[in-house]
């Protein structure tokens, strides 16, 4: 079984794997999420994100909050008199929108695990450095394509290699935006409830794509969509 979630920004781990038991998540399933695992919540997802380190079935496409985090790699390298000289309008510039983004409480968590364990915040760079802007998978009878914000300026002919990061982490599609006929794209980044108060921690299904960031960046809580029957498993509300 594919199982996929997104923006789970800081949501408890403890709370996160509890989810996981009740969709019966198992060493034989995957588990996709879909970025923003980071910022806004809690401990700001670090605690998430060392625990996906360890698991081989559980994987990551890249969010705009770990790429917001990556355009600051240069906090995370050692103090040194060249760095600070180095720390010019831009990387201000960059900062600035990290934090007015919710990055206070995954930078305060980093800084503590630096402090401890500084190979596993090293490993944690590489682990999202290395994450893919988007992948294409098969469940029984259905082709998915998983991105973190939908397509932006999407056209039935460009290829997903022609699509820039921004076009695939920062996107809001319209309600009726329509994108392939026979790929369904299932995508984070946009709450649920932007579409609607009907909508609002419950995932969202068009013709053509699945909106799945149901509200846990602003306290309400992540879902499990399970790609092989599209059954759908939350904290709060009964299967779908």
């Amino acid at each position: 079984m594919i199982y996929v979630t997104s923006d789970t920004h800081g949501y408890p781990l403890n709370d996160f794997l509890r989810l996981l038991d009740k969709a019966h998540f198992s060493d034989s399933d995957d588990l996709i999420i879909l970025g923003d695992v980071i910022d806004r919540n809690g401990d700001g997802g670090v605690a998430m994100l060392r625990w996906m380190l360890q698991q081989v079935n559980v994987r990551m496409i890249l969010g705009n909050h770990e790429a917001m985090m990556l355009s600051c790699r240069f906090l995370f390298d050692a103090i040194t008199n060249e760095s600070l000289a180095a720390f010019d309008q831009e990387k201000m510039e960059l900062l600035s929108n990290w934090m007015m983004n919710g990055a206070e409480p995954t930078l305060k968590a980093m800084k503590a695990l630096a402090h401890d364990d500084m190979e596993t915040m090293a490993e944690i760079l590489e682990y999202l450095e290395e994450a893919p802007l988007y992948e294409i998978v098969d469940a029984p009878g259905q082709r998915y394509l998983l991105t973190h914000s939908g397509l932006g300026n999407f056209a039935p002919g460009k290829r997903l290699s022609e699509y820039s990061p921004d076009e695939l982490l920062w996107n809001r599609p319209r309600l009726d935006e329509q994108y392939f006929q026979k790929t369904i794209t299932v995508f984070g980044h946009t709450p649920t409830g932007y579409y609607g108060t009907e909508y609002a921690g419950r995932i969202l299904k068009t013709p053509t794509w699945i909106d799945i960031d149901t509200g846990a960046g602003s306290g309400l809580y992540p879902t499990l969509l399970r790609l092989d029957d599209q059954l759908s498993f939350s904290p709060e509300t009964a299967n779908s």
